[in-house]
């Protein structure tokens, strides 16, 4: 079971990194230009729920495989 919540918790920081990376990289892409703030929020919020799913896959593997 311990092993479960290290996989929960490493996929958890794993997604918080990845949404993190994103988020920075569309501010800085919105800044630089901003005349595509509206394709570049679109293309940051699917990856973002991407990423959100492969994590609540890992996480629910984690505690399946315990």
């Amino acid at each position: 079971m311990v092993l479960a919540g290290i996989g929960a918790g490493l996929a958890a920081i794993g997604a918080g990194i990845g949404i993190g990376k994103i988020g920075g990289s569309a501010v800085e892409g919105i800044a630089r230009q901003p005349e595509v703030a509206s394709k570049i929020q679109t293309a940051m919020i699917i990856a973002a729920a991407l990423i959100e799913g492969v994590a609540l896959f890992a996480v629910v593997v984690a505690f399946i495989a315990k």
